[in-house]
């Protein structure tokens, strides 16, 4: 089957797999719809989230809408996310690897959905500009105004001319100029684009897109190395080539089939206020000096869909679609590019907001030298924020109570521990006081600066066996468990107890005399080796 053509296909792909959820009352995109979506992520399971399609969306003065809205879309959870790739939810790993391995040059046609209205020079604003569309407010009774949470950046660096698609928020300003925000790290990719050009004193001209096929989405939050066509990698996803169209007014290209492309030039001299906003790492963003865009035409489908992530505070639809990519990203680093074969799998946490501020590495049999060779070169992965674990393959790098019991049992602080400073981090409390941001100057500086802790969480020598009943006598429990009519389980790793090394032939024998009730055989030959304790001195 070919990849989605277009989102509206991958909506029906989700109704047909049932979840899609249809809102067909009168809904507020200012007040009511994020919050209405934001209880699934706050009351129920991963596997019961869906997405959702409002049809009837007004805003705070009543103003109707003639396009739909669709929320939690493409990562609302890892099975929504799985269907946008494709794939089931368990070969999303290899075909993220396969997708950079293999990356298909996106292709140049004449004409696309994505242009079927045009509005620029003087019919620029004939529909309200940017007003034309239901862009709903993120976090009602916190936010400055609704913002694009979903926007896909398209740039081209100034010095090699090659393309970078990114998610960066979008603050709706007036109806033809927005606000960016970047975060000031200095390695978000537009941001490198928009310094180049000032240097260079040549305009940087961008087009957002929204509402495209969502291997854009997947591919556009990924922190694909800097000096990667973007573009051609959504098409390793797909399997086919990315269609693209000429903009009207930049000299750029989008997806032919998306629902709007927004064309404009930064502004390189001034910068204004943006934000709050509320972020994905839990609290709201701060107001910050940021770059000006303004728009030059607006292209789009016949009563087009906007799309919008659900972000904030953890679990979202950010939070999910950032973990994915980021893990895909980083497993790819490893285990392609620095052909680390014992690595088994990377977990970046989703409750920790920012995503990428504690990451999970599994690995099979290395040596101490060999982790701490790849944990230096993890510190410098942008993907990576403040924490990476590198654990056994018998602990399962998703589940808090396995990293816990390692953390607790298979970690020395003063010799498994190293703190690598100098690393940039996303803007952070933790990092820096609120209100440091305020006034800063994003063409000069680089806003925060902090550090990596780096956990080597591994055994250092063989260990004694888990100590839970073996695996045959578990299973032998579970049979019975099932007959018996007892609530289904969901089984945590370690459900057994299983050998770590330090285990004797003798001690294997007397577990095998216990279970078969000839104890008392021990308890006999442990005569023999009976000590005599030394008298007390008196």
């Amino acid at each position: 089957m070919a990849y989605y053509k277009d989102f509206r296909e991958h909506l029906q792909a989700l109704e047909a797999h049932g979840k899609l959820t249809r809102i067909k009352r009168t809904i507020n995109k200012d007040t009511q719809l994020h919050p209405l979506v934001r209880l699934q992520f706050r009351g129920l399971p991963e596997q019961q989230r869906k997405a959702f399609l409002f049809e009837n969306v007004v805003d705070a003065k009543g103003r109707t809408y003639p396009g739909p809205v669709a929320v939690g879309a493409i990562a609302g959870s890892t099975e929504i996310y799985a269907i946008g790739m494709m794939c089931r939810p368990d070969e999303i790993v290899e075909k993220w690897l396969q997708a950079q391995v293999h990356p298909i040059e996106p292709r140049v046609i004449a004409t696309g959905p994505v242009q079927d209205e045009v509005h620029m020079g003087e019919s620029l604003l004939e529909h309200g500009g940017l007003g034309e569309f239901p862009i709903p407010i993120s976090t009602p009774g916190f936010d400055n105004a609704p913002y694009f949470s979903s926007p896909y950046w398209i740039s081209r660096d100034p010095e090699t001319g090659i393309r970078n698609v990114g998610t960066y928020r979008v603050m709706v300003k007036a109806p033809a100029r927005t606000g960016i925000y970047f975060g000031g790290k200095g390695d978000q990719h537009i941001e490198i684009h928009w310094r180049r050009c000032r240097e260079k004193r040549v305009r940087l001209q961008a087009a957002i897109v929204v509402g495209a096929p969502p291997n854009i989405g997947y591919l556009s939050v990924s922190k694909i190395p800097f000096g990667v066509d973007e573009l051609a990698v959504a098409g390793g996803i797909a399997g086919e080539a990315v269609e693209l169209v000429k903009c009207k007014t930049v000299d750029l290209e989008v997806p032919a089939y998306a629902e709007i492309a927004i064309e404009g030039e930064f502004s390189l001299d001034e910068v204004e206020p943006e934000a709050p906003f509320g972020e994905a790492g839990g609290y709201m963003g701060e107001r910050m000096m940021m770059p000006i865009f303004n728009v030059t035409c607006i292209t789009h489908r016949k009563n087009p869909i906007w799309q919008s992530f659900i972000s904030q505070l953890a679990p979202s639809e950010s939070s999910k679609i950032k973990q994915i990519a980021w893990q895909n990203n980083l497993y790819k680093y490893l285990k392609h590019d620095l052909n680390l074969p014992e690595v088994l799998q990377v977990a970046f946490h989703e409750e920790a907001s920012l995503v990428g501020n504690m990451a999970v590495i599994q690995v099979g049999k290395m040596e101490r030298p060999e982790i701490w060779q790849m944990l230096d070169a993890v510190s410098r992965h942008r993907a990576v924020g403040k924490m990476v674990i590198v654990v056994d393959k018998d602990i399962n790098p998703w589940d808090n109570d396995a990293l816990n019991w390692a953390l607790s049992t298979r970690m020395m602080p003063n010799r498994d521990i190293k703190i690598v400073e100098g690393r940039a981090v996303a803007q952070d409390h933790s990092a820096e006081r609120p209100g440091h941001w305020v006034g800063r100057d994003p063409s000069t500086e680089v806003f925060t600066k902090g550090a990596r802790l780096l956990i080597d969480a591994t055994m250092k020598w063989p260990y004694p066996p888990v100590s839970l009943p073996k695996k045959e006598f578990m299973e032998e429990a579970l049979r019975i468990w099932e007959q018996e009519g007892l609530p289904p389980l969901n089984l945590k790793e370690p459900w057994y107890g299983y050998n770590l090394g330090y285990w004797s032939d003798e001690d294997e024998q007397e577990a095998r005399l216990a279970v078969r009730g000839e104890h008392y055989r021990t308890g006999e030959a442990l005569i023999g080796r009976r000590n005599t304790l030394a008298k007390p001195k008196t």
